[in-house]
């Protein structure tokens, strides 16, 4: 194996770990945010980015963006959080084919309520995985990260 193979052995195993951890903190927090806020993870994800936002509206195009989804995943999001009435549409006055999504007074409740849970989870799985010798250094840089 040459040193070209080496490296991308690395990767693959960097590649692995990363998918490892991203995977642990994921189904916990799947868990927990259904359990007690009827939330998915990536429901989580869209709320908490339009509540980061100005005005508390994006387009379509920035919470796919948000959300690593596709765009018909994400009308299809966007269509069950509004049928439920944790965000609404409305269409751009500048562009007739722009549809910005905000966040209505409820989803912003369930926000409130949901961000202990995903907080608290979130520092939990990664305290654990912290305890696994294979994920300590991507913890390590994950934890560095949050502080710059």
């Amino acid at each position: 194996m040459g040193i070209k193979d080496d490296a991308v052995q690395v990767r693959a195993q960097g590649w692995r770990t990363l998918a490892a951890l991203h995977n642990l903190i994921e189904g916990e927090l799947e868990r927990a945010l259904q359990a007690k806020h009827g939330l998915s993870v990536v429901e989580f994800t869209v709320l908490d980015a339009l509540s980061r936002q100005d005005g508390w509206h994006m387009r379509m195009a920035q919470l796919a963006r948000a959300a690593a989804l596709s765009s018909s995943a994400t009308t299809r999001l966007v269509t069950r959080l509004e049928d439920r009435a944790l965000l609404t549409r409305i269409l751009c006055l500048d562009d007739r084919r722009g549809i910005y999504t905000e966040l209505t007074e409820a989803g912003e409740q369930l926000l409130v309520e949901a961000h202990p849970t995903h907080d608290a989870v979130l520092r939990e799985a990664l305290e654990n995985a912290a305890r696994v010798p294979e994920l300590q250094g991507l913890v390590t840089a994950v934890a560095a990260s949050g502080n710059g």
